[in-house]
């Protein structure tokens, strides 16, 4: 019984918040990771490099399939290996990466899921001119987000994760 009921209440709510959001009206449970606060900004990346070599390697896989037609065995497979290479390459493209500047905390897409990290957990901000690197505290892992491979505004992230560092207190060093 509980569960129909809050299924009711989710189908419910969702219909009531597609009238307001026509309305022009502010939407009823909103929580806070659909809808991030005033004080939160997203920069978005492209990923280029590895779409590109990806298309490259199903270029390589056509024309090899299509020099080696005379057997005629594994056809179909070829040209699924192909297309299943260029479909990649397009989700690569298509799918941005982004550093998103909370209050509290930073979050970023690695390995298909959302990371986050809270300002409590960052050791250091390094910014230089095409780069920005983000170490953790403890932890030899780092979040680098660069200009040239992933075609982010690094000046404007830069200028929003020192506010970031000073309203927290964590060292930024400039390269």
């Amino acid at each position: 019984m509980a569960r129909s009921w809050e299924r009711m209440v989710q189908r419910n709510t969702q219909q009531i918040n597609k009238q307001r959001k026509k309305q022009g009206k502010e939407t009823i449970y909103a929580s806070k990771s659909k809808s991030p606060g005033k004080n939160s900004e997203t920069f978005k990346g492209r990923n280029i490099a590895f779409p590109v070599v990806l298309l490259v390697l199903g270029t390589m896989f056509w024309m090899i399939g299509s020099v080696d037609q005379a057997k005629g065995n594994g056809m179909l497979m070829n040209w699924l290996g192909v297309v299943l290479y260029y479909l990649l390459a397009a989700l690569l493209f298509f799918r941005r990466p982004y550093l998103k500047v909370e209050n509290a905390r930073l979050s970023t897409i690695k390995f298909n899921r959302e990371r986050y990290l809270p300002a409590s957990d960052i050791e250091k901000i390094i910014l230089s001119r095409g780069a920005v690197v983000i170490r953790h505290k403890g932890k030899r892992t780092k979040w680098i987000f660069t200009r040239l491979m992933n075609r982010y505004d690094t000046t404007a992230m830069g200028t929003r994760l020192e506010a970031f560092a000073k309203a927290h207190q964590i060292e930024v060093v400039h390269e």
